[in-house]
């Protein structure tokens, strides 16, 4: 019998929303199980003495479109609880006898909402001001309740933004909170989970290590496995997972494009050769990926040629081994979201990524993706109790093309080599003085600008150094970390008095929204 099958669980019916795993995050925190079920997919079967509850997620969809969605009425006869969120709120009522409708005034970001009536899902979440900002989505609202559902709370544009039905269980929330912006979202879910569902904390990171530890035995079984090895978090992780479920028949490819950072290559081949005793081909195509770059400086055309050159290295040392029917990736589940729909629901398509269905077509392997419903922080977690060092654990995130997409402009050497110097100093400087751990990812740029500088007696016309710092939880939305003065002027010395070819340095102060995170 699975692990799962022997957990009390809530159940998330997914109708598209971005943030279903969200949901699901906040669950696993609360230590409780959760299990994520299309709606297209869910039967009255799915729905055993193990679900304690159940909560219907947010979507894209229109509840009036009842050709585009699916949803077995009967399951509102179960006699369990059930959160309806944003679309979920929506189709509770309606499929209660209550009416939606397009909203006069549509609400997405930031709304007050403001206490009507006490209810168990809202217990310690006002306080005594009895108003929360919460986070809005929506285009459409309930516009006429059920039966028997009271108000709890609304906002000025959604008369309904909290509702229960107290004698069944039934409780629609307009708003989502499952998403940090919320304040104290969160203590909905663990009020709904442990008040109203009466569920115990069941559920931990080693619990999960265990259960996609086996995950990948059931879908491997005999198999040999090729993994792309970068030396960062996520790479590392699914090495590592991998090498606990399947040993031996994992082989992992590490290539060196080049454009990683400062000696970055041998710490990757000492740690997992050496030390973890993985299988491990060390590719080094520096040459070959700077003379593909040679004069290039479009960022898109530099992403392609880096992603196609490199699967098509990967591609020629994977042929080596023999009988290799599974590819590894250290996808996470922010490359998914905005790429494709998890579940098979109809989620909105916002954009491509690269390592979202990069297989190479003619390898005519399969993918294993262990790590695509968690996030970031997450896979730490996973990777402490698979007992990798806390210095590969905990290093900042580190894009696939490298230092390419921190380098505006045309690449050479001799960038290269200026750029490998100054991050290293920045994230140096950051571990000398306690700051690496307290930001999500930290590093510098070399812009393509050259400004006048005086050194001694002596006119300079050298490179500008860019640094960013961002506090983060996913890498979803983000903020500049604020330094203090001193550090700012002790790291701007140190780069440009240590290293020839820079003579200039700022800081980007700029959040995400509206900026990204890398500089291409």
């Amino acid at each position: 019998m699975s692990l799962d099958q022997n957990l009390d669980k809530i159940l998330i019916v997914d109708f598209g929303s971005q943030f279903t795993q969200l949901i699901a995050r906040r669950i696993r925190e609360l230590g409780v199980f959760s299990e994520i079920i299309s709606h297209k997919k869910i039967e009255i079967k799915d729905i055993n003495k193990r679900v304690r509850g159940i909560i219907l997620s947010g979507g894209p969809l229109n509840v009036y479109q009842i050709n585009k969605y699916s949803f077995d009425k009967k399951i509102l006869d179960l006699s369990l609880p059930i959160l309806g969120i944003c679309f979920g709120h929506q189709i509770l009522s309606k499929l209660n006898g209550g009416k939606v409708k397009q909203s006069k005034h549509r609400e997405f970001g930031l709304a007050n909402i403001y206490k009507k009536k006490d209810s168990l899902l809202t217990k310690n979440f006002f306080g005594t001001k009895k108003t929360k900002q919460v986070w809005m989505s929506h285009a459409d609202q309930v516009s006429k309740l059920p039966l028997n559902f009271k108000v709890i709370a609304s906002s000025t544009n959604s008369k309904f933004a909290i509702v229960e039905n107290k004698y069944k269980k039934f409780f629609g929330i307009q708003f989502h909170p499952e998403v940090t912006h919320t304040e104290s979202g969160k203590k909905l879910i663990s009020n709904f989970i442990f008040l109203i569902c009466k569920i115990k904390r069941n559920w931990s990171s080693k619990d999960q290590k265990f259960k996609l530890i086996k995950e990948v035995q059931t879908q491997v079984g005999t198999n040999k496995v090729i993994c792309a090895l970068s030396g960062g978090v996520d790479s590392s992780v699914v090495a590592q997972l991998l090498n606990k479920a399947i040993g031996k028949k994992l082989y992992c490819i590490f290539v060196n494009t080049g454009l990683l950072r400062k000696n970055e290559e041998i710490q990757v081949v000492k740690t997992f050769k050496k030390r973890l005793k993985i299988n491990l081909t060390y590719v080094n195509a520096e040459k070959e990926f700077l003379s593909k770059l040679k004069n290039i400086s479009d960022p898109e055309k530099k992403r392609k040629i880096i992603g196609n050159l490199f699967i098509k290295i990967f591609e020629r040392y994977a042929k080596k081994i023999k009988n290799v029917s599974f590819l590894a990736q250290g996808t996470l589940y922010p490359d998914l979201i905005e790429s494709r729909s998890v579940t098979g629901s109809q989620t909105s398509k916002i954009k491509s990524h690269h390592n979202v269905g990069g297989l190479p077509k003619n390898m005519n392997l399969k993918l294993v993706e262990p790590l695509k419903f968690l996030f970031k922080d997450e896979v730490r977690k996973l990777g402490l109790e698979l007992k990798l060092s806390n210095e590969i654990i905990s290093r900042h995130p580190f894009p696939g093309p490298g230092l390419a997409i921190r380098m505006p402009g045309i690449i050479t050497n001799e960038k290269i080599k200026i750029l490998k110097e100054a991050d290293h100093y920045f994230v140096r400087a950051l571990k000398d003085h306690g700051l690496y751990h307290k930001i999500w990812q930290a590093y510098a740029a070399l812009l393509p600008v050259k400004t006048v500088g005086v050194m001694g007696d002596n006119r300079t016309y050298e490179y500008l150094c860019l640094l960013r710092a961002i506090t983060s939880e996913d890498g979803m939305t983000a903020d500049f970390f604020e330094f203090k003065k001193s550090f700012m002027q002790t790291i701007s010395n140190r780069i440009v008095n240590s290293i020839r070819g820079i003579n200039r340095v700022v800081y980007d102060v700029t959040s995400k929204p509206p900026s990204t995170i890398e500089l291409e």
